[in-house]
């Protein structure tokens, strides 16, 4: 609703206001853009309801102002009617404005129909006119379509058209590039068939040749048609079958065309020479453009080999003698004098620095100017390891016989073992770095599965038979040790004379000792040994096999030594058993009691002595095996693992190599038993009296310390057996004092049955028998314990009275039949009549 339109419609204004002194006006742009109700509705009321808010308002101040001028937003003015001034006279009501706003909304319905009606018109006038005008469009799109159709139609007949055209122009193009060729190649032809000609002259003439061949500015050229001519005329030999003519015509073709191979060949063959001869003069001058242009050139010969081959033939290396005689200096030193594995290593580290050095230089060479230079590369290469290091290894490495060995002061086989190892190792070096510089396709290096590289080539002849080479020098090593050891020996035993020789000190004093750090060099000669087995053998299987066989080698070698030392050992224990064998046939013939004590003397030191260097023997040999076994575990193990079987194989080896040692362990420890009981029983014997078991009772306390011949023996036992207990270990110490104490307890119940026993002395034997067990519990054997515990119950035996034997052995019946052989030896076993009672006793009890 507008201002602007009130004298417009002033005639719809006064037939709506017919009801309503307030006419009403709406216009159809109130509903366009956000159309909101509560707007209209507020537009509609506010010119209402604000002027009786403000009566409201006023009244309060006495009415004094109660109306004013109120307009709708559409601008519509109003002015009150007669109506407002009589509500003035009357009382005002609740809602005084009730009857405008019904006409007002009365009026604003009719309005909005009418609007309706409009809008409807509108719309249908709209839709009418929108067929129309769709209808028109479909008609066109119908006729766009069958043109946009035919226009496909016509580019589809243009683009076959191009295509066949172009077909057209692609085979007249191929038919004249065929015939362009053809004629090319008939032109070339017929050049060639010309020159060709000129060289079927006549045989050796080369005179008559076009200047083409005679051109030095047209060498390539030359040479082009000159190979072309030649590939040609070889070609229609070979066809026509020059071997067997068959027809004149052939014949007579053959040899034209023999006669032109023949000048082509000699025409060839002094182009190449004359192209070689530019290349060294180049070469000479360093101009490495004539020598590229030269070398592009002489490829079309033979693939450049000629130019390649040439190329490194000459080069100073190769042909100087005074370079291979400076190599042999620089690597052997001196001639005449005795080359070591360290100068020789020294040596080659330097030479082969020097060779590549040199070989990184004709590499940047070969590069600029070859066209091929993986090829030249190749060659060079090859060249340096075939002639220049063959050369140096032939002087360095002269194989040895394995009949005839190399004496050890000349160093051995072990010497050449050794220059072979550094000769492979630095050679194989010399390799790596000729392949980082370049050596096109030669395989220098063991990249094969076979390990069939250059570099190994050179020394396949001396890697032949190397496990044999290898275990002859550990042998020849061992036998040089062993008569060095032998040596040493002797000199100490001429060089004590007959110092020492009292009490058997002189028993083992000439005899080789086995030695621990003899043992370790052996094991160090085998770990060089399996380092060069690493170095010289790339696959596993070949590995293992060398290293069984050199490990095989140290087995023979420590069992031999520990096998011969303990048998030297056991000598000594031999040689002490024959003095005590001397001594009881003195004593037998009844010499002089001096002599026979000093002969006894000899005899326990001498058994002492052998005993205790026994002992030393047997813990050095079982240092010796345990420094082997860990070898095994730490260096030769993990290299038998790939292969199936080789591991547990070398295990029993071992074994094997170890049993014959073992052997003779055994037996020198029943010697030391033998020893020590044997002592033990002189000591008893000469020491015991039979007044130790029977004193007199003359009212004197019983004496309670141990008998002097016990006293003595446990000394003795204390004192000799303190090397078996540092030598022994685990259950070969237990087997042995075990078997110890049981000879020790058999000893002694036969040596007191040469007594007879009283009560007191029957004090006196438990007193032995407790400080017998007491040392024995040493030996942390239970049954020699027990053994010794049942003596100590048996010797009660002395010691009650007769009537209460009975009582002794009612929890112990197994000893009873040692118990009755000890009754017997009562002193009152007959006064008593224990006879007769025992029989009567064991009757019952049985």
């Amino acid at each position: 609703m507008k201002e602007g339109r009130d004298g417009t419609k002033s005639d719809r204004m006064s037939k709506s206001s017919s009801v309503s002194s307030l006419p009403l006006i709406l216009d159809i742009d109130d509903f366009k853009g956000e159309f909101s109700f509560d707007a209209l509705f507020g537009n509609l009321v506010n010119e209402l309801l604000p002027s009786f808010q403000e009566e409201e308002t006023d009244s309060s101040e006495g009415h004094s102002n109660v109306s004013g001028n109120d307009s709708l937003q559409n601008g519509h003015m109003r002015v009150p009617s007669g109506a407002t001034k009589f509500a003035q006279g009357l009382s005002d009501p609740l809602f005084p404005e009730v009857d405008k706003t019904l006409s007002l909304f009365k009026d604003s319905c009719k309005e909005l129909v009418d609007l309706q009606k409009q809008i409807d018109g509108r719309l249908y006038n709209l839709k009418k006119e929108v067929s129309v005008q769709d209808s028109k469009h479909r008609k066109t799109l119908v006729e766009l379509e069958k043109g946009v159709d035919g226009l496909f139609g016509s580019f589809a007949r243009l683009d076959s058209r191009i295509s066949s055209v172009g077909q057209t122009a692609a085979k007249i193009g191929d038919h004249l590039q065929s015939a362009d060729a053809q004629r090319e190649t008939a032109s070339q032809t017929i050049e060639l068939i010309k020159y060709l000609m000129e060289f079927n002259s006549s045989p050796g003439d080369l005179m008559e040749l076009s200047p083409l061949f005679s051109d030095d500015s047209r060498v390539a050229e030359a040479t082009k048609i000159a190979q072309k001519l030649r590939a040609f005329a070889e070609e229609d030999i070979g066809r026509q079958g020059i071997s067997v003519p068959s027809v004149m015509g052939n014949a007579t073709a053959s040899r034209g065309l023999e006669v032109a191979v023949a000048n082509l060949q000699d025409y060839c063959n002094e182009l190449e020479n004359r192209l070689l001869s530019r290349f060294d003069a180049a070469s000479q001058r360093r101009e490495l453009s004539t020598m590229a242009e030269c070398a592009k050139i002489l490829s079309q010969f033979n693939r450049g080999t000629s130019a390649m081959q040439h190329y490194v033939a000459t080069r100073p290396m190769f042909i100087d003698v005074e370079v291979m005689n400076a190599d042999t200096r620089l690597v052997l030193g001196d001639e005449g004098s005795q080359a070591s594995p360290s100068n020789v290593a020294r040596g080659l580290l330097s030479l082969y620095k020097e060779i590549t050095d040199n070989v990184r230089k004709e590499a940047a060479t070969v590069m600029a100017v070859f066209p091929s230079p993986n090829e030249v590369m190749s060659i060079l290469v090859q060249r340096v390891l075939e002639q220049r290091v063959t050369a140096l290894l032939d002087k360095l490495l002269v194989k040895p016989s394995l009949v005839n060995l190399p004496p050890m002061e000349e160093g051995g086989l072990l010497l050449y073992i050794r220059m072979l190892a550094v000769a492979y190792e630095k050679t194989q070096e010399l390799a790596r770095d000729l392949r980082v510089v370049g050596c096109g396709d030669l395989d220098i290096e063991e990249t094969s599965f076979d390990g069939s590289g250059l570099t190994e080539s050179l020394f396949s002849s001396h890697k032949d038979g190397y496990p044999e080479h290898e275990q002859a020098s550990l042998k020849q090593l061992y036998l040089a040790k062993m008569a060095e050891l032998r040596a040493e020996s002797q000199q100490i035993s001429e060089s004590s004379g007959t110092i020492g020789r009292s009490k058997g000190a002189a028993v083992a004093s000439s005899r080789q000792q086995i030695s621990v750090t003899v043992v370790t060099e052996f094991v160090r000669w085998n770990e060089e040994a399996i380092a060069r087995c690493t170095l010289f053998s790339s696959q596993p299987a070949t590995l293992a096999a060398n290293v069984k066989a050199v490990f095989t080698s140290l087995l023979d070698q420590v069992s031999q030594y520990i096998t011969e030392g303990l048998e030297q050992a056991r000598d000594g224990l031999t040689e002490a058993a024959a003095l005590r064998e001397r001594f009881v046939l003195g004593a037998s013939v009844r010499r002089v009691a001096a002599a026979a004590a000093s002969a006894a003397e000899a005899a326990a030191a001498a058994g002492e002595s052998s005993f205790r260097s026994f002992m030393v023997a047997v813990q050095r040999c079982g240092s010796s095996v345990a420094i082997v076994q860990q070898y095994f575990s730490n260096s030769i193990s993990r290299l038998l693992l790939p292969v199936d079987g080789a591991h547990a194989a070398s295990c029993e080896e071992m074994a094997t190599a170890m049993s014959s040692a073992e052997g003779a362990a055994y037996k020198g420890l029943q010697q030391c038993i033998e020893t020590v009981m044997s002592e033990v029983e002189r000591l008893l014997s000469a020491e015991q009296k039979a007044t130790d078991y029977r004193s007199p009772e003359d009212g004197f306390a019983p004496d309670h310390r141990p008998t002097n011949a016990c006293t003595r023996v446990v000394a003795y036992l204390s004192r000799v057996l303190e090397s078996a207990f540092t030598a022994l270990e685990g259950l070969n110490k237990q087997a042995f004092l075990t078997e110890l104490g049981n000879r020790l307890h058999k000893g002694l119940l036969n040596h007191w049955q040469k007594f007879t026993f009283n009560p007191s002395g029957g004090l006196r034997l438990k007193r032995d028998i407790t400080e017998y067990g007491e040392f024995v519990r040493s030996f942390n054997a239970p049954s020699v314990d027990e053994n010794f515990e049942l003596l100590g119950i048996m010797a009660n035996v002395f010691i009650v009275a007769p009537e209460s034997l009975s009582t002794l052995f009612e929890g112990t019946p197994s000893i009873r039949k040692d118990a009755q052989r000890f009754i017997e030896l009562r002193e009152d076993y007959k006064s008593a009549k224990l006879a007769a009672r025992l029989s009567s006793l064991w009757t019952s009890s049985s």
